[in-house]
């Protein structure tokens, strides 16, 4: 799938966590969830679980009033080295895709490597910067709430993550056809440094 091919056969891997904090360093994810779409954004998978934090008992879970996420719901949740293997093997060739994937990408980085978990080197979109490409002059909120309203796509519980990538996975094809990307090239070239 080089040069002018277009997207079909591609399967995008649209992925969502949620942390106990904003810093990789010395935060740690709680949710993480997948939903595998095509181009035309038809569901062809979707997995979600939540993670146990390290150093249980003793592991806080975080800003609950934004992820909703409390003790008891981590408490017999998978060790992040068994949900990050599982997610190596989803997203392996597929495009793994985030809104803003920048966030997302580093927890499921440092996790992999903490954990020595083999990450594949997978083509990457980000539809928050996609969504901003859009509007360059910066008049419109790219959060993900208000590009679903935008293209008129629900989004029941926000900062849910199966929730939340399955939103993205349904603004995703809009977003392509706004942008125009229509091939594996533009794709690739929309691709951020992440």
């Amino acid at each position: 799938m080089e040069g002018g091919a277009g997207l079909e056969g591609v399967r995008f891997s649209v992925v969502d966590v949620e942390t106990t904090g904003l810093r990789p360093s010395r935060h740690h994810i709680l949710q993480l969830a997948v939903v595998t779409v095509d181009a035309h954004g038809h569901e062809l998978d979707q997995w979600s679980t939540y993670v146990k934090p390290p150093h249980w008992p003793l592991a806080r879970v975080g800003a609950r009033r934004i992820h909703g996420i409390t003790r008891p719901m981590v408490r017999h949740a998978p060790a992040a080295r068994h949900v990050l293997a599982e997610l190596a093997e989803r997203v392996d060739g597929t495009v793994l895709t985030a809104h803003n994937i920048a966030f997302d990408l580093a927890f499921i980085r440092r996790g992999a490597a903490q954990y020595g978990v083999a990450w594949p080197d997978s083509p990457r979109l980000c539809t928050l910067t996609v969504s901003r490409s859009l509007d360059p002059t910066r008049l419109l909120s790219h959060r993900l709430t208000d590009v679903c309203e935008r293209y008129a796509v629900s989004l029941d519980r926000p900062h849910d993550a199966l929730s939340d990538a399955q939103a993205t996975s349904a603004v995703l094809p809009y977003l392509l056809k706004d942008a125009g990307i229509t091939t594996w090239a533009q794709l690739r070239a929309a691709q951020p440094a992440v």
